[in-house]
């Protein structure tokens, strides 16, 4: 039934369609100047965006991987798309961000954004968009490379359009640290395509087992972990993210926390799983010995910083670190359960995150402040809001019928399936340290005097209000019935390591 709804034009063509509808949606939005206008074309994108990759996800479970040539060259001498399972995962899931996050953006972004720069904000907000979709379609490396820079310039300026001064010393911050992070990416690169002489990721996989044995392809997976690391904001590399996220415009930080580290946990198991094999980034590499310990000190340092943070959305920040380290210690178990327990994570992760901060972009849209001094007894004068902030803190916490229980819940079965019982504690420790932040949220909401101030503040309009109960009931409808991303995570752990053509 579903595929009779979908035209055969975009069946044939959805991978390139995915790339190129909001890379031209962006050129043309920098016509529109009139900011209603500019946002009414930027919605029609991201929800074009969202049909293509709806189709794409299914075509891809009911026929597998497809692979789609550019220009009618085959591969390796042409460009490849290639979308398998989780490419069509996690497509899926920034296509769905942009779709919730889009009508959210019109009354936040006219408040926090002066009406010149509006225009400029949804064009490089489809760019950003644009980028992401790229990396998660194409089958070579070099174009990764290229639409990972299309995107982080654009995210750059989106982060510096903040009404606070220091979003601009933040997204320069980023501008250095992601410029370096792919300066490592390129040239890991470019030491693979010396050895190789091909830059095709299928091909890449075939021809690099026959020069593992030099001292360049060592030192190629060593930058492009470091690369990937920056951009994934992995501890230590992690220093730009906290501000990025925190003085970043409301519906900036909503779409790049639940997008952008998802896309970089999606490059790090394209390099490691797909191209330099399983087999040579852990068994001969010994990577899961860099990546663990790094991933379990995030879970647990960051989660004690959030705790003393009084900026709910650096407090989010600082959270985002810590489930990206539960990402990271899934990928470095190196097991079909650890596996799907971190791309599980990355879709999870998405819709929390994106709940939260959409709810804290409605108290920014009222009260012009999220600190815990600001929001005292808030929750009297907002209770949907708020409502959605302790849903999506519940999910935070991996409270049963959340996304976030189902994540941690199989992280804990592949630790113990391993035998790591002091992971085990970790992740519950993580967990505590997370209801104890959460509750500092809850407790200045709802057990604190409202200020004076406060008294005649009302709840946020439906406008935003809407994209982010979607969001919160994605937390739970996806809690409730994991039936479906379960089998999805499982099915491209099973392609990563090998299991499934």
């Amino acid at each position: 039934m579903i595929a009779s709804l979908i035209p055969e034009f975009v069946t044939q063509h959805a991978p390139v369609l995915q790339v190129v509808i909001p890379l031209m949606g962006a050129a043309l939005c920098s016509m529109l100047w009139r900011p209603r206008l500019a946002w009414g074309f930027a919605l029609l994108v991201a929800w074009v965006t969202f049909l293509i990759a709806v189709a794409l996800l299914y075509n891809v479970l009911q026929t597998g991987p497809i692979s789609y040539e550019i220009g009618g060259w085959a591969a390796p001498l042409g460009i490849e798309y290639r979308v398998d399972a989780l490419g069509a995962f996690v497509i899926f899931l920034v296509a769905s961000m942009a779709a919730v996050v889009t009508p959210y953006a019109r009354d936040s972004v006219e408040q926090e954004l002066e009406p010149n720069r509006i225009s400029l904000f949804y064009t490089l907000y489809l760019l950003f968009i644009a980028g992401m979709l790229g990396i998660l379609v194409t089958g070579d490396v070099f174009n990764l490379f290229v639409f990972l820079e299309i995107s982080s310039l654009s995210v750059y300026v989106l982060i510096s359009m903040g009404r606070d001064r220091r979003a601009l010393t933040s997204a320069f911050s980023y501008l250095v640290m992601g410029s370096i992070g792919a300066t490592f990416i390129v040239i890991g690169i470019g030491l693979m395509y010396a050895m190789t002489g091909t830059l095709n990721m299928a091909d890449l996989a075939m021809r690099l087992p026959a020069v593992m044995d030099t001292r360049t392809i060592p030192v190629a997976l060593a930058f492009i972990t470091v690369g990937i690391s920056l951009k994934l904001a992995l501890f230590p590399l992690h220093l730009w993210l906290p501000n990025a996220y925190t003085f970043a415009p409301s519906a900036v930080s909503a779409i790049v926390a639940s997008t952008s580290s998802k896309v970089a946990v999606y490059m790090f198991l394209r390099f490691f799983f797909t191209i330099f094999g399983v087999g040579f980034a852990f068994d001969v590499m010994g990577l899961q010995y860099v990546l663990m310990p790094l991933a379990l000190i995030a879970a647990l340092a960051t989660s004690l910083v959030a705790i003393f943070e009084t900026n709910v959305k650096r407090l989010l920040a600082y959270s985002s670190l810590a489930q990206i380290g539960y990402i990271v210690l899934g990928i470095s178990f190196g097991t079909e359960l650890g596996v799907t327990a971190a791309i599980l994570h990355v879709f999870n992760h998405g819709l929390m995150k994106g709940a939260l901060f959409l709810a804290v972009g409605c108290l920014v849209y009222r009260i012009g402040s999220v600190d815990l001094h600001h929001i005292r007894g808030i929750g009297r004068r907002m209770p949907l809001t708020m409502a959605a902030v302790v849903a999506g803190g519940l999910s935070l916490i991996g409270m049963p019928l959340t996304v976030g229980f189902i994540s941690k819940w199989y992280l804990l079965l592949a630790a113990v399936d391993r035998g790591w019982w002091p992971i085990v504690i970790v992740l519950l420790a993580t967990s505590l340290m997370a209801m104890i932040y959460i509750w500092r949220i809850v407790e200045a909401a709802y057990f604190q005097p409202l200020p004076d101030e406060h008294a005649d503040v009302r709840e946020a309009p439906l406008t935003l209000l809407i994209p982010t109960w979607i969001l919160v009931t994605a937390n739970f409808y996806f809690g409730i019935d994991s039936s479906f991303t379960t089998d999805i995570a499982r099915r491209a752990a099973e392609s990563l390591l090998g299991m499934l053509p």
